[in-house]
Formats: structure tokens, C-alpha cells, sequence
């Protein structure tokens, strides 16, 4: 893939969409490994911890999903999307969600339906192509503040669902911005990377989470899948041909897949929308990412060779962690928030 270069002082939120061009990121010294890069913040960042306080939106189909908002009354309103099995508490979305609070805007998680710490009702949970629930969010926000400007950010999964859901809605789309990073734009390629080497310790660590979670969802209901072998599923392809296919009408993993990833969507997006990707990241390979002739041109694909998955940290001052990411996305929204 061809990269534009930009200029070493050239700011990165002056590249125009449609193009991809090269990041202005750069790793901290002691960080330029890829799985430093992914372990270091998600094992020691500490964020601010702002006050949040949580509203239960009930679904038409008698589930819920738990909205954590920040403190804000006004302002331009960011929805932000975790990654698998993340939440408000994940360690990237703690600063980000002070630096949308300092740039003066609203900031509401919506975690994934079983994903805030209570268990959903359904047997169906999410999945990285389910759309339905972001629509809802994003059109009872516009409906209850016609005149705020409305952005949304997506991490990993979470930005999978985002890109989707903007190609889908198209000019339709209420939202003036969106981001998403380190984003598995081809599912089947990301799971078939994660059965190799180190990352290996990644598909282990977040298929011990679906586990739990399963054996704790049907220890009282009724499960409409057979879950005998479940813990024999310890990839992702055997847990989502066993459980994530069947559980949301999928035929089977390759059919999910298929319809759940966001790289054919690319071209339909039709609101500004930047992609932060680093080519080192450890939970997919370079094949996931789109030539340039599959973005449409309100889409930036923004690379950097280091960073690796949801990591972006730069060296700041005396030597400390600084999360670059934390500058990059609000930089992005604010040329469309503002105006």
C-alpha cells in the first residue's frame, strides 16, 4: 500500500479525507514493540477517573443496554464503542474521556449489550457487525438534542461496529464526525492471526472472558445452543462458528465474517471520518487493511508503523507515558464539532 508522507512538522489534522497517509505518531523508546505498545497501557495506565453517572435505556426487544455519560449538560454530544468486551472502564476510554470533557463536549459509553457489569436479559448478546443498537442510541440522541453536534468513536470491535454503521446509513447518518482505531476490517483475517505466535496470549485472554461470561449467563437460563464443548472452543473461529454464529442467525463463522466485517463498507461512508491504524498491530495482519480506491472520500486512513493494537503511547516529559491518541481524536472531531 502507498502511503502519503506527511512533512515531520506537518499537523496530521490538516490532511483532508480520502487518502491514506502516514501518521505523525511516534512510539516512546522503550515502547517500540508492538505487544509493549498493547500491554503497557491496558496493564498500567492509570486515567483520571471522571464522575459518571449511568442510564438504562430499554430495547423494543426487551433487552437493555447501560449508557455511562459524563458530567457535561450541553455541548456537542461523543458516543464512544469499546472493544470486545470492553466498557466505560476500559484503560484507553479513561483519558479520552477527560479530554472530550476539557474540550467542553458530552461523552456517553455505550457498552455492549452484558458489557457494563450486568448480565443481558436475552440469550443474544453483540457481535462485530451488529449495527442495531448503535442506530438506536444515535437516533434517540439526535431526537432529544436536534441542534448538538453528534460524533462517535469506536475501539477495535467497537470501531468495526462504527465503520459499518456509517456505510450503511450513508448520507443518512445524523453524526458530523466519527473515528475508529486499530479496527479488524476483515474478521476472518484477524482471527486466523490471533492463532499465531504471541498473540496466541490474546485470543487466550479474551476467550477466557466470553467463557466466564458464557457459564455465567446460562447457569440459570436455558442455553439454545449446545454448550458441552465450550471449553474445547479456544480460538476464535471455533468459538464463533459454536456460539457467536449461532447465537445472533448466522449459518456459521465464514458466513459471520462475511456480513460482520466493515471493509466493504468504506466506500459508502459519507460523514468525515478518520481510521488510526498501526501496521505492528499484533491482532491482525497488513491484509486487513483497504487500497486507497475502497475508501470513499470521506474517509482518512491514517498509518503509522508503530503503535500496535489500541496503543499509540509516546514518550512525554521526564520520561513518562503520553497517550497520543488522547490529542489525535478530539483534534479530529474538533474541525467538525465546531464548525
Amino acid at each position: 500500500m502507498s502511503i502519503s508522507r506527511l512533512p515531520a512538522t506537518a499537523q496530521a489534522t490538516k490532511s483532508r479525507p480520502g487518502q491514506v497517509v502516514s501518521s505523525t505518531f511516534s512510539p516512546a523508546w522503550w515502547l517500540r514493540s508492538p505487544h509493549l505498545q498493547t500491554l503497557w497501557p491496558a496493564v498500567l495506565r492509570r486515567g483520571p477517573g471522571l464522575a459518571m453517572h449511568r442510564e438504562r435505556l430499554e430495547l423494543a426487544d426487551g433487552d437493555f443496554l447501560d449508557l455511562d455519560w459524563t458530567s457535561r449538560a450541553d455541548g456537542p454530544i461523543v458516543v464512544l464503542l469499546s472493544g470486545l468486551e470492553g466498557s466505560s472502564r476500559s484503560h484507553y476510554m479513561s483519558g479520552l474521556l477527560d479530554a472530550l470533557d476539557r474540550a467542553g463536549w458530552r461523552a456517553v459509553v455505550m457498552n455492549f449489550r452484558g458489557c457494563s457489569g450486568s448480565l443481558n436479559r436475552l440469550s443474544r448478546t453483540y457481535h462485530s457487525g451488529d449495527t442495531g443498537d448503535l442506530n438506536t442510541v444515535i437516533d434517540l440522541l439526535k431526537a432529544r438534542a436536534p441542534s448538538a453536534p453528534l460524533a462517535v468513536v469506536g475501539f477495535s470491535l467497537g470501531g468495526n461496529v462504527v465503520l459499518k454503521w456509517l456505510g450503511e446509513r450513508g448520507l443518512e447518518s445524523p453524526i458530523a464526525a466519527a473515528v475508529a482505531v486499530s479496527v479488524p476490517m476483515r474478521l476472518e483475517l484477524c482471527a486466523a492471526r490471533l492463532e499465531r505466535g504471541f498473540s496466541r496470549l490474546y485470543q487466550w485472554w479474551l476467550l477466557s472472558d466470553l467463557h466466564r461470561k458464557m457459564r455465567a449467563k446460562f447457569s440459570d437460563l436455558a442455553p439454545p445452543i449446545d454448550l458441552s464443548a465450550l471449553a474445547s472452543w479456544r480460538t476464535f473461529y471455533t468459538f464463533d462458528e459454536n456460539v457467536t454464529a449461532p447465537l445472533h442467525g448466522f449459518s456459521g463463522a465464514e458466513e459471520y465474517y462475511r456480513c460482520a466485517s466493515s471493509r466493504p463498507f468504506l466506500k459508502h461512508i459519507r460523514r468525515p471520518t478518520l481510521i488510526v491504524h498501526a501496521l505492528d498491530d499484533p491482532f491482525m495482519p497488513k491484509e486487513v487493511l483497504p487500497e486507497a480506491s475502497e475508501l470513499s472520500p470521506s474517509v482518512l486512513l491514517e498509518l503509522s508503523e508503530h503503535g500496535g493494537h489500541v496503543g499509540f503511547v509516546e514518550a512525554g516529559r521526564r520520561g513518562r507515558a503520553r497517550y497520543w491518541l488522547d490529542d489525535r481524536i478530539p483534534d479530529f472531531l474538533g474541525e467538525h464539532l465546531s464548525s
